[in-house]
């Protein structure tokens, strides 16, 4: 028998970590997960990096390791430029200036051409030579004896013809480049009155004098190339996981040079900003895990095992996907990232396994050129993986957990690859083979994991627990052979406590199985416990209120070196030791204060070690098991006093600070109740009363229940 020192508070330090030493561990695990994802994130994966010049030949071929859509700034402005070449030169006239000043010229010519010709005193030679001095008169000697000797008449027609074609060319747009082709129009304009000599003199007076009346704006010309460079849309510019990039000794374009830097295959020292922005962003992943843990996962900080798990899981994701994602191809696709959230949620919790698989969604998402199609590939996947595995009941679950992660992942692809798969189907054949031997390769490594995972960081599965479950358990059957009344009773808890947990979204299985074994310290010593007593004698009847309660206690303290023996889980010894929490045992303290002879007496040495319920778990089979105690103990005549007795009990645990240290809420105990009454109200019915001829013993008439109910 182990007196009060040895079986109270030690239990209970034992099972509650220091504040500020757990506190500690925390921060030295975020600080590792921090220091190797700031590490992960800084590498410049020189093996994937080239060290490239434009202009000069690539050193091996590259392929792009994913999918990436940008605005090409290089295509942008070669269509700029094309734009611009398509405007046409602004040009301003014909000017009235230079066709005046061109009628002009032709008069001065005709002017001095004249004084020549009517000039008697000098000879014809000299008159061949005078003419040939005067500018813009570009004459052959034939020609110029014709003007010479031609007739008033006839030198009146020619210049008059020549005038005005002349004026008639001028009066039309001729650019600078256009004036050969402007002095061609006045042969075609001459008349073919004049006599073949005379209309070829007319013809050389006016194409001699034909200018360019029309030129270049060059400012509205540029206005209208910046509007139309500016009216040009920012060219978008997709490469395709696994496109070609380079060969081998293939000139590096400007294209080449920025499609590699966009994809991040540049060799280059990572700036100042790059390196702050890496550490910002692993830091926010990690205070918000951290932070959200702290506040809603008591459980896993407080157990340092568990704590380690969700690290190592952390840490060992970022190591494999660092290896795998930046890649490219389809490779991206294979990458069995959901494994992490199908193993949180079987080994720790749902609601922590979507927040890692949103944590492990940026992260990789991250590393993968910050691609979005990765985060959101990888965080769908996550969240499918982990939905499908909760509350698992069986290994068929994870055939179904594969099948629902491979139809995700192939949906995930089709929204991203099927655009850029127009017309062109069979290039989603790879992405779809990779997006369903991703979810082939998470769930393989989630189940073999979860086989040996849970025993290494000492975790309880659910494997296990259905294990535990089973009828022909060496320890069940003890308690069904040894023990009939506390199996029979562990049994209505565990009915109890399963509809309760599923009521307010608990973990059904583990309430259950844990109900199954909370009772197994009752099996040394079977026979001092109302349950199993049918043969009417009491055996405390003859024992000291003291020794009573050691007996009664002892249930819990003993069942703990059972459980060792038999190797139960560490969550299943929770409900051993916890499912009394720090109660009274009443009954033997009212009986010690009276034969007390000043009715003082130590309360400690009548209360449960403890300690209290922990977990929303622990807490309901405690509450379970000390209603149906009371219930079997006092058979209420109808509903309404089944339901004062549920009330009293739950009103009783939470006024004596019983349930102070888990999370369950007041609506959480009112649905508690509503599922208790259920379960009582089927099993406890009123049943018709036969009458007995000869009763064996008298009914108690004490409205309190036997001193072993509720133990």
């Amino acid at each position: 028998m182990k007196n009060k020192a040895d079986r109270e508070k030690p239990s209970r330090q034992s099972r509650t970590p220091h504040p500020a030493r757990t506190a500690l561990r925390g921060l030295l695990l975020a600080a590792l997960v921090l220091a190797t994802w700031v590490g992960l994130l800084l590498l410049d994966g020189s093996s994937n990096r080239l060290a490239v010049i434009e202009g000069e030949p690539s050193p091996r071929d590259v392929k792009a390791p994913h999918q990436v859509t940008y605005v090409s700034e290089v295509k942008t402005e070669e269509a700029q430029r094309q734009a611009a070449a398509l405007v046409e030169e602004v040009y301003v006239g014909p000017e009235s200036q230079v066709i005046e000043a061109q009628l002009t010229r032709f008069d001065e010519i005709i002017a001095l051409a004249e004084a020549v010709r009517h000039d008697h005193f000098v000879e014809a030679d000299v008159k061949r030579t005078l003419l040939r001095e005067i500018p813009d008169l570009n004459l052959d000697e034939t020609h110029l004896s014709l003007i010479i000797a031609a007739s008033d008449d006839t030198w009146a027609r020619i210049t008059s013809e020549s005038q005005r074609v002349l004026d008639t060319v001028l009066r039309d747009q001729i650019r600078p480049s256009a004036v050969p082709q402007a002095r061609q129009r006045v042969s075609r304009l001459m008349t073919q009155t004049l006599g073949d000599d005379a209309r070829q003199v007319a013809i050389r007076l006016a194409e001699g004098l034909v200018a360019a009346n029309t030129f270049l704006d060059p400012e509205m010309t540029a206005a209208n190339r910046q509007a139309a460079q500016q009216a040009v849309e920012p060219v978008i510019w997709s490469l395709r996981a696994g496109e070609s990039i380079l060969r081998e000794g293939e000139i590096v374009t400007p294209l080449t040079m920025e499609q590699l830097r966009v994809l991040g295959l540049l060799e280059q020292r990572p700036t100042l900003e790059h390196q702050l922005t890496i550490l910002l962003f692993a830091l926010m992943l990690v205070v918000a895990l951290g932070f959200y843990t702290a506040r809603t996962q008591p459980l896993v900080i407080s157990r340092a095992k568990r704590e380690l798990l969700l690290v190592v899981l952390l840490v060992g994701m970022a190591v494999s996907g660092r290896a795998v994602i930046p890649v490219g191809g389809a490779t991206a696709y294979l990458f069995p990232a959901a494994t992490a959230s199908m193993l949180v949620v079987l080994l720790l919790d749902l609601q922590l396994a979507m927040v890692v698989s949103a944590i492990l969604a940026g992260l990789l998402g991250f590393m993968a050129a910050r691609s979005f199609e990765v985060t959101i590939y990888v965080l769908v996947g996550s969240i499918i993986g982990a939905l499908s595995l909760w509350r698992l009941d069986q290994l068929g679950s994870f055939l179904r957990a594969m099948a629902y992660l491979a139809l995700a992942n192939a949906c995930v692809v089709v929204a991203f690859e099927l655009p850029d798969a127009a017309g062109d189907l069979s290039r989603l054949l790879t992405p779809l083979a990779a997006a369903v031997t991703n979810a082939l390769l998470s769930t393989s490594l989630a189940f073999v994991a979860f086989a040996f995972v849970g025993r290494v960081f000492g975790i309880t599965t659910s494997l296990q627990l259905l294990d535990l479950a089973r009828p022909t358990q060496p320890l069940l059957k003890q308690i069904l052979t040894k023990a009939p009344g506390t199996y029979h009773h562990s049994l209505i808890v565990s009915n109890m406590a399963e509809r309760a947990a599923e009521a307010i979204g608990a973990d059904p299985l583990l309430v259950r199985v844990g109900a199954y074994y909370h009772d197994i310290g009752k099996i040394s010593r079977p026979y001092f416990f109302s349950e199993n007593q049918f043969d009417g004698d009491n055996p405390h009847d003859s024992l000291d209120p003291h020794t009573s309660a050691d007996i009664i206690i002892g249930h819990v303290t003993e069942g703990i070196p059972l459980a060792d023996k038999y190797e139960l889980p560490e969550r299943i010894k929770d409900f051993i030791r916890e499912h009394h929490g720090t109660t009274l045992v009443s009954y033997f303290y009212r009986m010690a204060a009276k034969a007390a002879e000043d009715g003082n007496v130590d309360e400690d040495r009548f209360r449960y070690p403890g300690p209290r319920p922990q977990t929303r778990e622990t807490a309901i089979v405690m509450l379970a098991d000390g209603i149906e105690a009371s219930v079997r103990a006092h058979r209420p005549a109808d509903a309404d006093a089944t339901e004062r007795v549920i009330r009293q009990i739950i009103n009783d645990r939470l006024v004596a600070g019983q349930l102070d240290e888990c999370d369950l809420t007041l609506k959480d105990l009112d649905r508690i109740r509503q599922s208790f009454t259920e379960v009582i109200q089927s099993v406890f019915h009123p049943r018709v009363q036969y009458p007995e001829r000869v009763p064996k013993r008298a009914p108690r008439t004490s409205t309190e229940s036997s001193p072993t109910d509720g133990t």
